[in-house]
């Protein structure tokens, strides 16, 4: 195991305050830290925005641990160290004829953090990077290996489970045969054609993404269209309710093609390539889930913040996410719309309008993402998930001694 020095999340907009930050490199030296006596948070590629990954002791630092892609005999799962990148795993899928359901806008981040905090991609049949999770292998404080599988009694409580229930050490992912895509933009959609077909707009494609700075119009559309098996291409409009499609793109050493090329499914998933550096790094991010059926109606509340927003935005996507089960999950129960903020980094900025956005979307009983900036405090979010007590419960039965606990889990969870 090695000491690393206290660092930055990958942004630099927040410090880690644990007493050690130690990356491991084997299941023995995870061990021997979870035994210590120390409180434990378990840490990923620092791609959270809040102190959701810190605590008052030892951040186990779990890049450092073996790359393994295990696939399964019937080639319908695959299991991996948590700390193994999406791209890597992705890589390793195609190699083997293989693919995921679907993937981040950055493939650099870790399975277990992005699971831990229900991290996503987008498309309206698509769920949540956790909802492909069947198994856990989990770390407990005595040391000790569990394993959770989907349709236990624990597994819904332990998929998106913030790292207060242990530190997860391999999951296993539903994987399917690889398939072919491509990818193209759209401009200048405009905003009330835009609200007036919602619906059809994201059901566009496999996967749709949109890009607003909320001046009255949609500044880009991304259409990620899956290739039927057997064939060569797929048609896409011209004209998508009023956007044009945009010329090819010139290559880019950082961003997947958008060029109506088609290519494998892990090079036109993400918006950046698995070898690029995705941002310079000069950014907060918030992010708001609120219920795809009442999409339209968040947006034109949020549109209404449009000037007090535009000065301190680098852009905002839109995306959609489909329903799941897991207790914790933003999507839990419905079908969502996110609304992600890549704001400037105007700290004092966001911290003010944050409670103002979210305010404009409380009528639509929006949940922020786990890992990015947000103003609720625990009783909002306990009014935002019904299975909030029933979490409470399993961290009080698994860890009643709190090793796994951190300033996030006791603040916004309190168990």
């Amino acid at each position: 195991m090695v000491d690393v020095a206290h660092e930055l999340n990958w942004a630099g907009t927040y410090g880690y305050l644990a007493e050690r930050i130690v990356r491991v490199t084997s299941l023995d030296e995870a061990r021997e830290l979870v035994t210590s006596g120390a409180r434990v948070r378990p840490l990923g590629t620092r791609h959270s925005f809040n102190e959701i990954a810190d605590g008052p002791g030892v951040l186990v630092d779990l890049t450092g641990l073996p790359t393994e892609v295990e696939i399964a005999a019937d080639r319908r799962s695959a299991t991996v160290t948590a700390g193994t990148r999406y791209g890597v795993i992705a890589r390793e899928l195609e190699r083997n004829g293989l693919a995921l359901h679907n993937m981040g806008s950055l493939p650099h981040i870790s399975v277990g953090g992005a699971t831990a905090t229900a991290t996503h991609g987008s498309g309206v049949g698509l769920g949540a990077l956790s909802s492909a999770v069947s198994t856990l292998e989990i770390l407990g404080a005595d040391g000790g290996l569990r394993t959770v599988r989907r349709g236990d009694r624990d597994f819904d409580g332990s998929v998106v489970a913030l790292g207060a229930l242990g530190i997860t050490t391999r999951l296993t992912l539903d994987v399917q045969p690889s398939y072919r895509m491509r990818q193209d933009a759209y401009s200048d959609l405009p905003w009330d054609v835009f609200l007036d077909h919602l619906p059809e707009v994201f059901d566009a494609a496999y996967s749709v993404c949109l890009f607003t700075e909320w001046d009255g119009r949609v500044r880009e559309v991304l259409l990620k269209s899956r290739v039927p098996d057997g064939a060569e291409d797929v048609e896409v409009p011209d004209d998508l309710f009023g956007a044009l499609r945009m010329p090819p793109r010139a290559p880019s050493d950082r961003s997947t093609p958008v060029d109506g090329t088609v290519g494998a499914w892990c090079d036109r998933l993400p918006h950046f390539l698995i070898g690029g550096t995705p941002s310079n790094g000069s950014e907060i991010q918030s992010e708001h889930f609120v219920p795809f059926a009442r999409g339209a109606e968040a947006l034109d509340a949020v549109a209404g913040l449009g000037e007090r927003i535009r000065p301190h935005l680098h852009t905002a996507e839109l995306r959609t996410v489909a329903a799941d089960p897991a207790w914790l999950s933003p999507t839990q129960g419905r079908d969502v719309l996110c609304i992600a903020f890549t704001w400037r980094k105007h700290a004092d900025a966001v911290a003010a309008l944050l409670p103002e956005i979210e305010s404009a979307l409380a009528p639509f009983e929006q949940r922020p993402h786990w890992g990015k900036m947000s103003s609720l405090d625990a009783d909002a979010m306990e009014a935002l998930y019904p299975q909030l007590p029933a979490f409470r419960a399993l961290v009080r039965r698994i860890d009643p001694d709190g090793v796994f606990r951190g300033p996030f889990v006791d603040r916004v969870v309190r168990p």
